[in-house]
C-alpha cells in the first residue's frame, strides 16, 4: 500500500498488484467500500494488468475529515490516483457506485481512460430507474442483522453460499456512511454520458433490484457505441458468477 496526497490535502490508500510492466486497470468498489471489495476479484486480472485500486475517502486507510463527497470528486480522486501512477489510458472497471465515478472519470478525463466498464450502476437523476420503496424500507432497517440480510438477498441468488466482501466498510463512522450515502444518491451524470469516448461495456445482473436493471439499458443507449451484457443473477452478480463474468470483461479489454 501507498498513500497519495490530493490537492486538497486528503490522504488516499492506494493498493497496486498484478503485473507491475503491464497496461493498467482501475477497479473502482462499490458505496460505503474500500478495495476490500476486490478480495477475491482482482486476481483474475493480475496475470495481464497492474491492478489498482484506492480506498473512497472514509473507507479503509483513507481517512481525514468528512465533507460533501460526490461521486464527481471521487472521480477526481480516480484522475489523481492514476496520474500518480505515471497518467496515460488506463481500462477502469467500476461497480455499483464505483460505475457512477467512473462515469465523470471517462467524461472529465478522457485521456486517463482507454476502455470502460459500468456493471451494476446507473446515471442517476431523474433519468434513472430508483429502486422501490419496500427496498429503500429494508436497507434502513435499524436492526444489524435485518440489514445485512436484506443485502444478502439483494445482492445473490438463493444458490449462493459463498463469504462476501460487499457488504460495506466496518469501520466507517455514522457521518462517514451517511456522507457516502448522499454523494451515491446525489449522483447525476447524463447530461455528461454522450461526451464518453472510450469503447464502453455495460454489464448487470438480470435480477437486480438494489440499482435496477432498466439502468443498464438507459446507459448503453446515452454512451456513444456501447455494448451491453446483461447476466443471471442480482446486484452481485459480478462476485457470484465471477467466473464467467472476468472472462467476458478480459475479452473486452483485449
Amino acid at each position: 500500500m501507498s498513500v497519495l496526497v490530493t490537492g486538497d490535502g486528503f490522504p488516499l490508500a492506494v493498493q497496486v498488484s498484478g503485473q507491475m510492466d503491464g497496461p493498467v486497470l482501475l477497479l473502482l468498489s462499490g458505496q460505503a467500500n474500500s478495495h476490500v471489495w476486490w478480495t477475491g476479484l482482482r486476481e483474475a486480472f493480475e496475470d495481464r494488468f497492474r491492478v489498482i485500486t484506492f480506498d473512497y475517502r472514509g473507507t479503509g486507510s483513507s481517512r481525514g475529515p468528512v465533507g460533501e463527497w460526490s461521486t464527481a470528486g471521487f472521480a477526481d480522486d480516480a484522475a489523481a490516483v492514476l496520474t500518480g501512477a505515471g497518467g496515460g489510458p488506463a481500462a477502469v472497471y467500476g461497480t455499483s457506485m464505483g460505475g457512477r465515478v467512473a462515469q465523470f472519470l471517462a467524461a472529465r478525463h478522457p485521456d486517463l481512460v482507454s476502455r470502460l466498464v459500468l456493471a451494476c450502476t446507473s446515471p442517476g437523476g431523474v433519468h434513472a430507474q430508483e429502486r422501490s420503496a419496500s427496498v429503500r424500507r429494508r436497507l434502513a432497517d435499524p436492526v444489524l442483522a435485518s440489514r445485512l440480510q436484506a443485502l444478502r438477498e439483494l445482492f445473490y441468488t438463493d444458490d449462493w453460499t459463498g463469504r462476501s466482501h460487499l457488504f460495506g466498510d466496518p469501520a466507517m463512522s455514522a457521518a462517514e456512511s451517511r456522507a457516502h450515502l448522499r454523494a451515491s444518491n446525489r449522483h447525476g451524470a447524463w447530461e455528461l454520458l454522450p461526451q464518453i469516448t472510450a469503447p464502453t461495456l455495460v454489464l448487470h445482473g438480470s435480477d437486480d433490484h438494489m440499482v435496477p436493471t432498466a439502468n443498464a439499458a438507459l446507459l448503453a443507449g446515452r454512451i456513444p457505441h456501447a455494448e451491453l451484457h446483461l447476466h443471471e443473477g442480482r446486484h452481485g452478480f459480478f462476485d457470484e458468477f465471477a467466473g464467467e463474468v472476468a472472462p467476458l470483461i478480459k475479452d473486452f479489454l483485449r
